[in-house]
């Protein structure tokens, strides 16, 4: 039997089970048998037939950018091989709060979430050898390393097509695999500079900050690969070939500049630092409290601050068009507007405020802790914070899964897993090792 052959029996077997999933689902669903709660069990009530159910993906990256769009396809279904470095494991483990599990922290266990440890020494021939097989068996393959490290070790793109002509391969790099930067190391403090985010973070005249001390740049770009790997599934349904997605980290962070590139290619506007407000209304901005907390206002036009003015604060001089009432008018006076909107908000508690803003229609939000976002009814009712009773550490309490799917909802199945916990069962049921062979492996720092 030819490999294409090979290939086509087993995509209509997948195909196959999937149909007869997403059915079951279908119905249980349709039965009202699913339910989304704050806490989420793992595996034993974890709801069937996903959308990924059957696709096999291995992630070969290190830290967020690349291994987190793996832990969105997790979440939908798809069964994520971990590949790690025998000695160490993904340098995430190590990297944020220490938890009670020796090789896991806070950010492994919950970012890792979902995956199956196999210990694979890519850097050894056997280990080269032993990863292409797997990669072989699978779907998607996802990868952070500079370009050209992957081909180093006899796994780049070229050499896992052969092996696997469906393959998908997501390659998340700093700078992509082109142009003059592309052997420059990538962090997503220099992606949020580079892509041109930082220079707008601060105040007008002042040290640009970052925007915020999260790798935000890693999970945009994640994002963006995630996308691209949904894409490239899609192609090889209709024509039966994979390819390779190339993204830099800085790409994600300058596609969501909104419209800056246009504004300088058509007039030469460059956008520079407006503080917590913004140059196009006012008052738009961050404001004190009375119990020193903070909230957000956003009055975008004038019938939005006639209801602050008026209804709000009950001063309604403030919004005749004599004064401020009109938005040029505001712009021309920003300064004086915002200290008086600050003055109000001072003098009231942030709970105060907000029910008199939401009772007068004013767009007003709290700008949140991680305490208050525990404490939010919003972010209990919507989910947002899962429980997962993990028999190492206990109970941690991590990001609730997006988006949201009415028929088939994403699901957490477990913590970020112990090294290598599953290298043999995988090798030896995906692969067919025998447990000497599995020995000897592991006697040679192969796995």
């Amino acid at each position: 039997m030819s490999q294409e052959t090979q290939n086509s029996d087993v995509e209509e077997t997948r195909q196959a089970a999937k149909d007869a999933d997403t059915k079951a689902s279908t119905d249980q669903a349709r039965a009202g048998e699913q339910t989304q709660a704050k806490t989420q069990e793992p595996a034993a009530t974890a709801p069937k037939g996903l959308p990924l159910d059957g696709i096999r993906v291995v992630d070969v990256g290190n830290f967020i950018a690349g291994p987190y769009a793996a832990s969105i396809l997790s979440e939908f279904g798809a069964e994520v091989y971990k590949v790690e470095y025998p000695i160490a494991g993904d340098p995430m483990r190590a990297l944020g709060t220490p938890s009670h599990r020796q090789d896991s922290t806070l950010f492994w266990l919950s970012e890792a979430r979902n995956r199956k440890s196999v210990t694979i020494n890519l850097r050894q021939p056997t280990g080269a050898k032993l990863f292409r097989k797997l990669v072989a068996k699978c779907d998607v393959v996802v990868e952070s390393f500079r370009p050209g490290t992957m081909e180093s070790w006899g796994v780049g793109w070229e050499d896992l097509r052969q092996d696997n002509p469906g393959l998908v391969m997501l390659r998340v790099t700093g700078y992509g695999q082109t142009g003059p930067f592309k052997d420059h190391r990538g962090f997503a403090h220099l992606a949020h500079a580079f892509g041109g985010l930082a220079y707008l973070c601060g105040f007008p005249g002042q040290t640009p900050t970052i925007p915020g001390p999260n790798p935000l740049a890693d999970y945009m770009v994640s994002l963006y690969g995630a996308i691209g790997i949904m894409l490239a599934l899609r192609h090889r349904e209709q024509t039966g070939r994979g390819q390779y997605i190339d993204i830099g980290t800085y790409e994600a962070v300058f596609r969501q500049l909104d419209e800056m590139a246009t504004a300088y290619g058509v007039h030469g506007k460059i956008r520079e630092r407006e503080g917590a407000g913004t140059i196009i209304a006012c008052p738009h901005g961050h404001f004190r409290t009375k119990d020193d907390k903070w909230v957000a206002i956003a009055c975008t036009n004038d019938k939005m601050f006639a209801r602050l003015a008026e209804d709000a604060m009950e001063r309604p001089e403030l919004a005749a068009e004599g004064t401020f009432g009109l938005k040029h008018k505001r712009l021309a006076a920003r300064e004086e507007v915002d200290r008086l909107v600050g003055e109000w908000t001072a003098s009231l508690t942030r709970d105060e405020l907000m029910e008199k803003c939401l009772v007068a229609q004013v767009p007003i939000g709290a700008l949140n802790s991680i305490a208050d976002i525990f404490a939010d009814p919003h972010y209990q009712a919507r989910g947002n914070l899962a429980t997962i009773n993990d028999p190492d550490v206990g109970e941690i309490t991590v990001p609730g899964v997006i988006p949201r799917l009415s028929e088939t909802p994403g699901r957490i199945e477990h913590l970020g897993p112990t090294l290598g916990n599953m290298t043999d069962k995988v090798l030896g049921e995906l692969l067919g090792l025998t447990a000497a062979e599995l020995a000897q492996f592991h006697k040679n720092q192969v796995v």
